[in-house]
């Protein structure tokens, strides 16, 4: 199942779960659904989602608290932006949602509100980059 229908099962908001009744007709081939089948389906939806959201939540304040150490607190209590890539956390509000309330809930309301989390594009080939500067740059050290 690709993320837009994901996606969209989850923000189905009618009262029938319509689009949740043609995305499993149209992508799985259920041809009638029960309603209570199509909320299930929807629970599912949220629970994954909020899963995906909160692991990734964590594993920012991980790294962040990784340098926060190594940097002896330079971190924390100063502006700081992460950069997300990817279709999930730019089409997909609710996955946006349950990060940024996993960053809040582990580092508290007050820390939590100076780590700013943007969507940037390609930024899988900025890191890579930064990456091979950083390599090269211990490279010749050697």
């Amino acid at each position: 199942m690709r993320t837009p229908d994901l996606c969209a099962m989850h923000q189905d908001d009618s009262e029938g779960l319509e689009s949740v009744d043609l995305i499993l007709n149209d992508t799985v081939g259920v041809a009638r659904s029960s309603l209570e089948a199509r909320k299930i389906v929807a629970e599912v939806c949220d629970t994954i989602v909020k899963r995906g959201g909160r692991l990734a939540g964590a594993g920012i304040v991980g790294i962040l608290q990784k340098m926060e150490q190594d940097s002896r607190g330079l971190i924390f209590g100063r502006r700081t932006v992460v950069a997300m890539d990817g279709g999930l956390y730019e089409h997909y509000p609710q996955y946006r949602k349950y990060l940024k309330e996993a960053v809040t809930e582990l580092l508290g309301s007050e820390a939590s509100e100076n780590v700013i989390i943007e969507h940037t594009k390609d930024g899988s080939g900025i890191g890579a980059a930064l990456l091979a500067a950083i390599n090269s740059k211990y490279s010749t050290e050697v």
